[in-house]
C-alpha cells in the first residue's frame, strides 16, 4: 500500500473509496494476444488490513469463484476498513479448457509460485499475479476443490506452525483443519514465506457450483472479516466442534487393492467406526466382492465420487478424531445410522 493509502499495482493504483474492475495481463496466447485474469480491488475509505481472495488456481475447481465474485460484487462493502483484492480466476486458460492444469505442457499453476519472469509460462503467470496481488496483502484466503471424480467437506489446510495462519485459519470457523506447511511452489505456503499468512479452503468437487458448501464458505469469509476489523457486521463464528489434524498418523487416504465398481455407503463428512463398511469394490457379475473397512474411528473428509477405479485409487481420505470430539459428532449424526452433509 502507498503512503497515501491507495492499493498499487504494476499499470494502476486505486485510491481509498474507489473500486476497480480489471482484467490484467499476464501471458499471451500462440496468437499473441492477451491472457487477462479478472481482478477486483475494492479499497475501503477507513484504514484497514489488505486481504486477497483467489480461487481457480485450477481451472475446473469453481466452486471457490462464486465465493469470491459473491463478496465482490453482491456484498455491501461501503463500511470496508481496508482492502479487498479478489480474483475469482487465477487460472484463466484451464478454466477456458475446463480442465485442472494450464494448457501450456499440462503446467500446475498451483505449484509455480512465487514465480519468475524469466522463466517457464506457467511461473512468469504466477510471478505477475504473485507480485502484483499477492505479495501487498497483509493475508489471504485460496479456495479449491478436490479433484475430478473426488469431493470434499468444507475445511482449512494451513501451517498451524505459524502464528498468523493459525489465527486465520481458526478464525475462519471450519469443523476440520488440517495442518502442513503445504509443498513448495503452493500459492499458500510461499505466500506465508514472505509474510502474507495465507490457507487454502477446499470445498466440494470440480466441475460444479454446490451452493451449501459456497454459503458455508461465504460465511467462514464474514467471519474472517471479523477477526480482522475488516467488517464490524459479523462476528467471529464458532463450529461447534473442531479438529486440527497435525500428524500423519491422524489421516490416512484409503486405496483401492481391486479395481471395479464402487458403491460408496458413506458421504461426505459422516462419522465412521472403526471396522465400518465404508464402501465395496465390485466386478460386472458382483460375483467377487471386495468390502473396504475403516482402520480407524474417523471423519470422512474426502470420499470418492466417480465409481470406477483402478487398483491403487484413492477411495476416501479420513481423519481421525479425539474422543471428545468425537462424542459431539456421534450425537450431531443420526443414530440410525443417516449422516448429516457436511
Amino acid at each position: 500500500m502507498g503512503d497515501d493509502g491507495a492499493f498499487t499495482y504494476n499499470g494502476g493504483k486505486v485510491a481509498p473509496g474507489e473500486t476497480q474492475n480489471i482484467r490484467y495481463g499476464i501471458s499471451e496466447t500462440y496468437l499473441g494476444d492477451p491472457v487477462r485474469i479478472p481482478v477486483t480491488i475494492v479499497n475501503g475509505e477507513r484504514d484497514g488490513p489488505t486481504a486477497f481472495l483467489s480461487a481457480a488456481a485450477h481451472g475446473d475447481e469453481l466452486n471457490g469463484i462464486e465465493v469470491v465474485r459473491e463478496v465482490a460484487h453482491e456484498w455491501d462493502l461501503s463500511d470496508l476498513a481496508g482492502t479487498l483484492v479478489c480474483m475469482p480466476v487465477l487460472n484463466v486458460p484451464g478454466f477456458l479448457a475446463q480442465q485442472r492444469y494450464l494448457p501450456i505442457y499440462d503446467r500446475d499453476l498451483n505449484r509455480s509460485f512465487p514465480g519468475r519472469e524469466d522463466s517457464t509460462s506457467a511461473k512468469r503467470m504466477a510471478a505477475r499475479i504473485f507480485d502484483n496481488f499477492i505479495a501487498p496483502c497483509d493475508f489471504g484466503i485460496d479456495f479449491h476443490t478436490s479433484t475430478r471424480g473426488r469431493t470434499n467437506m468444507i475445511h482449512v489446510r494451513a501451517n498451524m506452525e505459524h502464528d498468523g495462519s493459525a489465527r486465520l485459519a481458526r478464525a475462519f470457523g471450519s469443523h476440520v483443519i488440517i495442518a502442513g506447511e503445504g509443498s513448495s511452489g503452493m500459492l499458500r505456503t510461499e505466500a506465508t514465506a514472505v509474510g502474507v499468512p495465507t490457507i487454502t479452503v477446499e470445498m466440494g468437487e470440480a466441475h460444479r457450483f454446490q451452493r451449501e458448501l459456497i454459503d458455508e464458505a461465504l460465511a467462514g469469509v464474514e467471519s474472517v472479516f471479523a477477526e480482522y476489523g475488516l467488517r464490524d457486521t459479523t462476528a467471529v463464528r464458532w463450529p461447534g466442534w473442531r479438529t486440527v489434524i497435525d500428524d500423519d498418523s491422524e489421516k490416512t487416504w484409503i486405496r483401492a487393492d481391486a479395481g471395479g465398481i464402487v458403491d460408496m455407503h458413506y458421504d461426505r463428512g459422516a462419522l465412521v467406526h472403526e471396522g465400518d463398511r465404508i464402501c465395496t469394490i465390485t466386478n460386472p457379475f458382483k460375483d467377487d466382492n471386495v468390502t473396504i473397512q475403516a482402520p480407524f474411528t474417523g471423519l470422512l473428509v474426502g470420499v470418492l465420487e466417480n465409481p470406477v477405479v483402478y487398483p491403487g485409487n484413492p477411495l476416501c481420505h479420513l481423519v481421525e478424531l479425539e474422543e471428545p470430539v468425537r462424542r459431539v459428532v456421534e450425537r450431531e449424526q443420526s443414530p440410525d445410522g443417516e449422516t448429516v452433509r457436511a
